[in-house]
């Protein structure tokens, strides 16, 4: 995709720090990060998903460190999710639609994607798509949309610019978890 000088000049100078209000909730995820450019976020992410442990998630097989626990299959699955939901989100607020948006109840999501029936390679494959596709859909945004924001379900706001954050973020949260709580499940 070739950018134009405004959205080259973008790309380089928007970091984390410029986000003018930290949003409630996302902040756990958007902390995660380092306080590069957005872009730099976003396809720092990508490389830790492409470098991720992939032998490790495949002996994990069906295994949760709880009972009710999503499986690492589910977890990929909510990742690739969630990022779907914000990206219509981003879209929206870019776009100057000021509806307040939709709750989405990941637990649900969850338990009818059936993510247990397919493969943790066909899972990952996916997710690089769908963060690939989000990279895109920042690409195309000028530094007006960025600084944007709107409502989401419930009533609070946030701005395009920190949800370019928030999604590796919300990967390196579950990273974690699966590090803390699922490696050490493994034999």
């Amino acid at each position: 995709m070739e950018l134009g000088n405004d959205l080259k000049q973008n790309i380089t100078t928007m970091k984390k720090s410029e986000i003018k209000k930290m949003p409630e909730y996302f902040d756990r995820y958007i902390n995660l990060t380092d306080d590069v450019t957005y872009m730099e976020a976003l396809e720092i992410s990508l490389a830790e998903l492409q470098n991720a442990p992939i032998d490790k998630w495949k002996a994990l097989g069906e295994k949760a460190y709880a009972p009710g626990k999503w499986t690492i299959k589910d977890m990929l699955q909510h990742i690739i999710d969630t990022e779907r939901v914000f990206a219509y989100r981003v879209t929206a607020f870019a776009r100057k639609d000021r509806q307040q948006m939709l709750s989405f109840d990941e637990d649900s999501f969850a338990k009818n994607a059936f993510a247990n029936r397919r493969t943790v390679d066909d899972l990952v494959e996916e997710l690089i798509l769908v963060r690939q596709n989000y990279i895109a859909l920042y690409k195309s945004f000028t530094p007006e949309m960025l600084r944007l924001s709107g409502k989401g379900y419930n009533g609070a706001e946030y701005c395009v610019l920190s949800m370019a954050f928030c999604m590796p973020g919300h990967q390196r949260w579950h990273f974690r978890v699966l590090e803390e709580k699922y490696y050490p499940l493994i034999e």
